[in-house]
């Protein structure tokens, strides 16, 4: 049996294969916070060419604190939502899911692209690396008053009632890469001595209470998905789970969750993690049975096929970028490049994608 090409179930929903394409941030948005059509277009061309699961780039949930780069998208807006509509319908015609996947940058904003000019985040911790994009240090954020996370939590809530709106069959909350969910996560960008800080649990409340206040918009026919990961945009040789323990703890809290499927995003999926021998997603299935979906490093039909061991359903980013046919070379296990994080700076520039 050709497992990568079977046909998988989630939730009511049939997927034509077990692989998707990664979400990905772009910088394509105009002041309507919509992306260029070309880059809507790129989304239904790998529909198109075979793929199962399409995933948005990130999109930002609010109108004021939640942008990180230049030129990202919203779903907020009803000429927002009449731009995506189309795209979900043709996704739709080529027999594929279409998931949204949002968050909130927090420490990772640039203030001179939020329209509120300010960053917030858990705790008042800067990234110790500059911002690449502007060459200069990261501002010290606001600490996160419970107005704000009540105020960020609404932004996720009317991001999400636009994605249903839209047409979506999932939503995914991004708590990974070091962006707002996965700093409160942290130990190491979360010192908060409320009920926001300090334990596992106590870290983990925002993510749940995100979750709760979407599941609650989120039709039951709809997906609802949570990412999580063992890397960030910066200071990426810090973990963002202390421990094996830990990690575990929030996979498990997760778990309690009413999330349909569970995304794990590593640089290296095979990569061991804690000490002990085991990769994220072994990890993970130790202590859930959620559909996993799992990506980082998957470029050929012998590193997909390893990732669907401890996977349900395995992800791509650089490779369906770059190359369009990507799906027909893995299914007949054509030799294939695996491309560098620097070959995928085409999406971020205005030159279409293949």
């Amino acid at each position: 049996m050709d497992t990568l090409f079977s046909p998988f179930q989630l939730k009511r929903f049939t997927l034509k294969n077990r692989l998707g394409l990664a979400p990905m941030t772009r910088m394509s948005a105009g002041e309507d916070s919509i992306p260029r059509q070309d880059v809507l277009d790129f989304l239904v061309r790998r529909a198109e060419n075979g793929v199962g699961i399409i995933y948005t780039e990130a999109i930002v949930t609010d109108y004021e604190s939640a942008q990180g780069y230049p030129g990202q998208a919203r779903m907020l807006t009803q000429r927002q939502l009449d731009a995506w509509k189309p795209v979900v319908e043709a996704i739709h015609r080529q027999g594929a899911i279409a998931v949204m996947q949002m968050f909130h940058c927090g420490r990772m904003a640039w203030p001179e692209v939020n329209p509120a000019h300010r960053v917030i985040a858990p705790s008042s911790i800067t990234p110790q690396q500059d911002n690449p994009l502007t060459g200069a240090p990261y501002p010290v954020p606001d600490v996160m008053s419970r107005f704000d996370i009540s105020h960020v939590i609404n932004g996720f809530v009317e991001t999400a009632r636009g994605a249903v709106a839209a047409g979506f069959d999932g939503i995914e909350i991004h708590g990974a890469h070091g962006y707002l969910i996965s700093q409160f996560l942290s130990a190491y960008t979360n010192k908060r001595i409320d009920e926001y800080g300090g334990s596992v649990t106590n870290r983990f409340r925002f993510f749940h209470e995100v979750i709760a206040a979407v599941k609650a918009v989120v039709p039951d026919d709809r997906l609802l998905l949570a990412r999580i990961s063992d890397w960030g945009v910066a200071d990426m040789e810090v973990s963002l789970f202390e421990t094996r323990e830990a990690y575990q703890q929030v996979v498990g809290l997760l778990a309690a969750e009413p999330i349909d499927a569970l995304s794990i995003s590593t640089y290296q999926f095979q990569q061991p993690a804690f000490d002990s021998g085991k990769n994220m997603a072994q990890l993970a299935r130790e202590v859930t049975d959620l559909p996993l979906l799992l990506c980082g490093g998957i470029y050929d039909r012998a590193s997909a096929e390893a990732a669907l061991q401890d996977a349900d359903i395995v992800l791509s980013g650089k490779s369906l970028l770059l190359n369009p046919n990507w799906v027909e070379d893995v299914r007949h296990g054509k030799t294939l490049e695996r491309f560098q994080s620097e070959d995928a700076n085409i999406a971020y520039t205005a030159e279409p994608l293949p």
